[in-house]
């Protein structure tokens, strides 16, 4: 295998699958790599060594290994700008691109997690999202904007928050509102989401396959 090939490291119906659907829509070649999250395969030192997190997404490029989702999504995008999937970076809608990558795991995620584990709230001063009411408004105020996050074209930012959307309110984590369900539909309505969710569950189907064979 090449250095420079671009290799994905993924375990179906994980943070991964966001990814998988953006490599393509880039229409990218990669080499993925599957590991099954039941037999601990992202426990092993094999992986451990790549990212001792043991977390996906998990990209290796150039000799290089890329983690964290913001970081991943905005490196693809980056790397591969005649996709289009970027803002340039002398575009004036790099800035506001770049704030909703960032948006995702510095104020949604912490406040995701703080209620679904029924956390009571902090300070204000202290909390990085002030409340999640507040986060919220936000970021659904942003989206009732316009098609997408920065306007009428789709950016890698919207992969991100579709998905991320999507899996929140199929496990009942958020309330969506019909103007959000609209933005999301128009995310994985996309014919390269449809093709990778076809293929996640033909990959979740053969891995519990070989769990139950070897039980």
């Amino acid at each position: 295998m090449s250095t420079d090939t671009l290799v994905f490291y993924h375990a179906p119906q994980t943070r991964g699958t966001g990814i998988w659907f953006l490599l393509e829509e880039l229409g990218i070649p990669y080499e993925m790599k599957v590991l099954n999250h039941s037999k601990g395969d992202n426990r092993k030192p094999e992986f451990l060594a790549i990212n001792p997190l043991g977390k996906f997404p998990t990209l290796v490029h150039n000799g290089q290994v890329i983690t964290e989702q913001v970081a991943c999504y905005t490196y693809l995008a980056d790397r591969f700008p005649d996709k289009g999937l970027a803002p340039a970076f002398d575009d004036s809608l790099r800035g506001p691109y770049l704030r909703w990558m960032a948006f995702q795991g510095s104020s949604f995620e912490p406040a995701l997690i703080d209620l679904a584990m029924k956390r009571e709230p902090g300070d204000p001063s202290f909390m990085p999202y002030g409340s999640f009411e507040q986060m919220q408004d936000t970021l659904f105020n942003q989206i009732a904007g316009a098609p997408y996050l920065l306007g009428d074209r789709l950016y890698a930012v919207d992969i991100f928050w579709g998905t991320t959307l999507m899996w929140c309110r199929n496990f009942g984590l958020i309330e969506t509102t019909a103007v959000v369900d609209d933005y999301i539909e128009r995310i994985v309505s996309r014919p390269a989401f449809i093709e990778v969710t076809r293929r996640e569950k033909a990959l979740v189907d053969k891995l519990a396959a070989a769990v139950a064979e070897k039980a």
